[in-house]
């Protein structure tokens, strides 16, 4: 019989609904059940696409005696991580003090009052490598519970008041420098994997935000160096393993250093913004290699990930079915020697595996291998035809195999990170279609996420919002990719939902005496800490995506409040991007937008005219674009006029503009595009 999760609209919780375990989603009943059963509650958070959660699910949520004992002794909570960030956020805080690391399945026992006593992430069904089984780590909990309660709540207690009094290294509130910037180069530097490109050793993540920062330094400084590294990181992703070779779009991350073998789940974010660095870093070298992904990855997000609504469901599993029948991670990707040649014949099988690097060892599991380009972008021929028809023909043989589960929830914050990609895509490689793809899911947007007081739900699904209310993270990167529809298709009304957003972001996200932000609006849900992060991770925090947005808007319109919050914002990455540069790569790249400007670029002309085109190839860091005739939708285009009746650009930094142009190659100059 379904339990409470059944009502639910999230997959994730959905996939729990038939557990024996008696869920409850998270909601203020359930802790009054704890409350009146005189018992802790289990939190357990998770979510879809992820791999452990599906094997802690499958040993010990579906298992009927662990269920009983969770039931006896317990008032078990399931969330999904991705809708509400909010509360992972604030107990994995506590999970990575206690414990020095964290992870999901995220297991946090709880007292009735919501205060976190014993901490863990999966939990075998069976002693394991020094970790007690799932059922000890119950027993234990249960005891400790029933003969030492004063003692837990003493634990409880003293967690929370450390969680209160953590201090946030904010800063003066001053914008970054170049001081600053040039420590964060550096920093940068020291961590380079020179060998294989990206940073740091495995695990390896795709890097997409320091990657934007180091292409807008390049742009802003001339240094060579962050270049270099932007490009390189760039090419080796795009060779390895961690990106499909045969249908675009990027996996999670790399288990090796040389992003060979990926953790298979792909997501909706990390494939929105290595597009748009792609694209970018096409837009400033010519790369044919990342003009190649950047599109394949736009068309990957469009065919797998767009929903019949419109907007982009979050993932793709890393699981499917084997020959078997069995769950295997990857078992959709990988490749022998043996099943090419099945698929393409003698000939071409050898000229593929040769040309993907699959080998009789394999580079993967039980001799399979993950495809990649190791012999670069020519690889083992240059007949460029016969590959691609290698490529169709494994593609379409990959399409029979059973396919891993969607998660077809449509989360703000990711929608507009895809709008922005999709948008800038499509502009910069005259493709109309992946611009009709974002407009699509803008449109979702206004019409079931925000409501007539500009309050955005955080996800919906089959047309359906969740009940959840929007983080920072959902305005502010909708903002963006609101943003980026204005400068692509020079319709006002984008940037007007923009500035309805961005308001409230002031009004209920932002510290007015600090002018520090907060990841949960002020008349929000009250945790037991209001969670506040302003380090980019794999995707970028609401802290900084607020103030990229709020900069650009500030640009567009003038507004001051807007700017003035920005700057203050950026202190953050003053007092962080010295120290840490990886983990605030996209503040970084606001901050050299800042101290570009960002330019402000007008042009009175045709929207997808020439001039319009020239400003979006422009290279400017965070540079704004309004197109369009002379006083039309866009405040950038008031009291501008065309010059002898010619398509004319107005290049500004602070609304002081430099004298108009009707030469498109001086356009281009003055923004950096590439000649």
């Amino acid at each position: 019989m379904p339990n409470r999760l059944a009502h639910e609209t999230s997959p994730y919780l959905l996939q729990h609904a038939d557990n024996p375990v008696d869920w409850w989603p998270w909601s203020a009943e359930a802790f009054a059940a704890a409350r009146e059963r005189g018992v802790p509650v289990l939190l357990s958070v998770g979510y879809s696409s992820c791999h452990w959660c599906h094997v802690m699910a499958h040993e010990s949520f579906e298992d009927e005696s662990t269920a009983a004992l969770m039931n006896e002794h317990f008032v078990n909570v399931k969330v999904d991580r991705e809708e509400r960030p909010d509360v992972d956020a604030v107990y994995m805080e506590a999970v990575q003090a206690a414990t020095g690391h964290g992870g999901w399945p995220m297991t946090v026992f709880l007292t009735a009052d919501a205060e976190p006593f014993y901490f863990g992430t999966y939990f075998p069904p069976e002693p394991r490598h020094g970790m007690p089984s799932f059922p000890q780590v119950l027993d234990g909990v249960r005891r400790a519970w029933t003969d030492r309660r004063d003692e837990v709540g003493e634990v409880a207690g003293k967690i929370v008041k450390d969680l209160s009094e953590r201090q946030l290294a904010f800063g003066d509130g001053q914008l970054p420098g170049e001081d600053e910037l040039a420590q964060a180069l550096l920093g940068l530097t020291r961590d380079y994997d020179a060998n294989h490109g990206g940073f740091g050793g495995a695990p390896k993540f795709p890097p997409s935000m320091v990657v934007e920062f180091l292409l807008r330094h390049h742009v802003r400084t001339g240094a060579e160096g962050a270049l270099q590294m932007a490009a390189d990181t760039c090419e080796r992703m795009a060779r390895g393993g961690i990106y499909d070779q045969l249908g675009g779009g990027f996996a999670r991350y790399s288990v090796d250093r040389e992003w060979v073998v990926p953790h298979f789940e792909k997501m909706l974010y990390d494939n929105a913004l290595l597009c748009r660095v792609y694209a970018h870093l096409w837009r400033g070298t010519g790369s044919d290699l990342a003009c190649r992904v950047a599109l394949e990855t736009a068309d990957f997000m469009v065919r797998e990930l767009r929903t019949n609504e419109g907007g982009f469901a979050s993932a793709l599993d890393a699981d499917s079915e084997d020959a078997a029948g069995e769950l295997v991670e990857g078992a959709y990707y990988v490749w022998t020697p043996a099943q090419l040649r099945e698929v393409l014949g003698e000939a071409d099988g050898d000229l593929a595996a040769a040309y993907f690097g699959v080998t009789e060892e394999g580079t993967f599991e039980e001799g399979a291998s993950v495809l990649q380009l190791p012999q670069g972008e020519e690889g083992a021929v240059a007949d460029a035809r016969r590959i691609a028809g290698i490529r169709e023909r494994l593609l379409a043989a990959r399409a029979e195999r059973p396919a891993p589960g969607r998660d077809d929830k449509v989360v703000a914050a990711w929608n507009g990170l895809a709008i922005a990609a999709l948008a800038e895509t499509g502009a910069l490689f005259d493709r109309p279609d992946l611009v009709a793809a974002a407009v699509g899911a803008a449109d979702l947007l206004v019409r079931l996420h925000l409501d007539d007081r500009a309050r955005l739900a955080r996800t919906s699904k089959d047309g359906q919002a969740g009940a959840n209310a929007g983080v920072l993270e959902d305005y502010a990167d909708v903002a963006e990719g609101f943003l980026a529809l204005a400068s692509v298709t020079g319709e006002g009304v984008w940037l007007d939902f923009a500035g309805f957003l961005l308001d409230h972001v002031l009004a209920q996200f932002v510290d007015a005496e600090s002018g520090a932000l907060y990841d949960t609006a002020a008349d929000g849900e009250r945790l037991i800490r209001r969670p506040q992060d302003p380090t980019d991770n794999a995707a970028p925090s609401g802290w900084t995506a607020a103030a990229g947005a709020l900069l650009a808007y500030a640009a567009h319109t003038g507004a001051r409040p807007h700017r003035d919050a920005a700057e203050r914002a950026l202190g953050v990455v003053k007092a962080l991007g010295p120290r840490v540069p990886r983990f605030i790569g996209h503040g970084l790249a606001v901050a050299e937008a800042a101290l570009d400007g960002p330019r402000e670029v007008a042009v009175v002309g045709a929207v997808g005219g020439a001039m319009h085109r020239v400003a979006l190839l422009g290279t400017a860091p965070g540079a704004v674009v309004a197109a369009g005739p002379s006083g039309g939708e866009l405040p950038l285009l008031a009291d501008r006029a065309a010059v002898d009746g010619r398509e004319t650009a107005y290049v500004c930094r602070d609304f002081v503009c430099d004298r108009p142009t009707t030469d498109p190659q001086a356009l281009a100059r003055t923004l950096g595009t590439l000649s």
